[in-house]
């Protein structure tokens, strides 16, 4: 059965699928939406910009680019969205295609390393695509938490290309809550919404890298919390701080 799920046509399949799910929630959905003038000014202020937002909302993550920041100014080089390496990833990297976003997942030699999920190639690629004048949504707590926890990679990344940070969250109400390690949300279509963009986050403001990583996830948590209470969805703790991940979706 794995092998079927993990065939190129099945895959792609998954892919359409996940695409026409999320184009459904994202123009039904009834959203409200905080901080946008904000987040539009420091999209165009800032020659790279790392776009974070927490993996649980992987599945309406394309409503603020579709909706908004694919027609922001002030980008020189395309969009894209850092995905792991792992089978699970695939169909997401096919969805996004259709939104007209490039996927990031590392090399193909480092595929066969599944000890690190091709992480270093990621992370080079990732860097260049902010050097050259891109921007890119990663996912701080993915690709296996722990949930709203960020990892060292997005800090790691944003150094290396001197990229702000800018924390995005969403959140939806009804929605159904897997249980899995990030209480994954699988939105509804025509529920009640609501995206707010956190406050920047640069290198220049906090130059160590612990002290990023955390003022990251700070912030998007206190973003997550607001987006919880304008749609009245339930609140979604945090788990206990353990290890941490390089941050992929």
């Amino acid at each position: 059965m794995k092998a079927f799920f993990r065939s190129a046509p099945i895959v792609a399949a998954l892919g359409a699928m996940i695409w026409a799910y999320m184009a459904l929630c994202g123009r039904t959905i009834r959203w409200r939406v905080e901080g946008l003038e904000a987040a539009r000014t420091s999209w165009a202020s800032h020659d790279a910009i790392i776009v974070a937002a927490w993996h649980s909302t992987i599945l309406t993550l394309p409503t603020g680019w579709t909706k908004f920041m694919r027609k922001w100014p002030g980008r020189r080089a395309p969009s894209a969205m850092l995905i792991s390496l792992s089978d699970d990833g695939e169909p997401v990297a096919r969805a996004i295609q259709h939104l007209g976003l490039e996927s990031i997942r590392g090399s193909k030699a480092n595929k066969r390393k599944r000890k690190d999920k091709g992480g270093g190639a990621a992370i080079a690629a990732a860097t260049r695509l902010l050097k050259a004048g891109g921007a890119l949504c990663i996912t701080p707590d993915g690709p296996r938490g722990p949930r709203q926890r960020a990892g060292l990679g997005p800090i790691l990344i944003a150094k290396r290309a001197d990229a702000a940070i800018l924390p995005y969250a969403l959140a939806t109400s009804p929605s159904w809550r897997l249980k899995t390690w990030d209480r994954f949300q699988l939105p509804l279509p025509f529920a009640r919404g609501a995206i707010v963009f956190g406050e920047v986050i640069t290198t220049k403001e906090t130059p160590a890298p612990e002290a990023m990583r955390n003022l990251l996830e700070v912030r998007l948590n206190t973003a997550t919390s607001r987006a919880e209470t304008l749609c009245g969805a339930p609140h979604i703790e945090p788990a206990t701080p353990a290890s941490k991940s390089a941050g992929a979706a």
